[in-house]
């Protein structure tokens, strides 16, 4: 397993890259506009990481702007962490064994989100791509918030 990015949503892009890149000294990494969902995610690194975070976009802050206002509360501002998974059926798994509640099931072979003790989110993603699709994942409905 390795981390990969904390993702925090954002009020005003504008602002939070002045605070992040100007103030703290952080360099964009890279940047997507998604029209559909209505959305624009910034990946920043710190400067002596920036060469890796480049190749591997970790390890980065994401920061999320919503383009419709939304009022975050209960700590929504802060998204997730996001850690990059072997086999990410075998820790959804291990981590059902566990008694841990598996909130977006990894239905894609890609991506997984569960929540820790302190109701943390933490986003898995499958390493190199995804797996094929398969059962029990696949017809697994989302459970609670993540």
């Amino acid at each position: 397993m390795e981390y990969v990015h904390t993702m925090v949503r954002v009020q005003n892009l504008e602002q939070s890259m002045q605070f992040y890149c100007d103030g703290l000294g952080l360099k964009e990494v890279s940047r997507t506009d998604n029209e559909k969902g209505r959305f624009t995610l910034v990946f920043l690194a710190a400067p002596d990481q920036l060469e890796e975070a480049m190749a591997t976009k970790k390890p980065t802050i994401e920061l999320t702007y919503n383009w419709d206002p939304e009022a975050y509360t209960g700590g929504r501002n802060f998204g997730h962490l996001a850690f990059r998974v072997d086999d990410i059926y075998a820790l959804c798994q291990h981590l059902m064994d566990l008694g841990v509640t598996i909130n977006r099931p990894p239905r894609c072979g890609h991506m997984a989100f569960v929540r820790s003790p302190d109701g943390i989110s933490i986003e898995l993603i499958q390493k190199d791509g995804y797996l094929p699709p398969k059962e029990p994942w696949l017809s697994m409905a989302n459970t609670g918030s993540w």
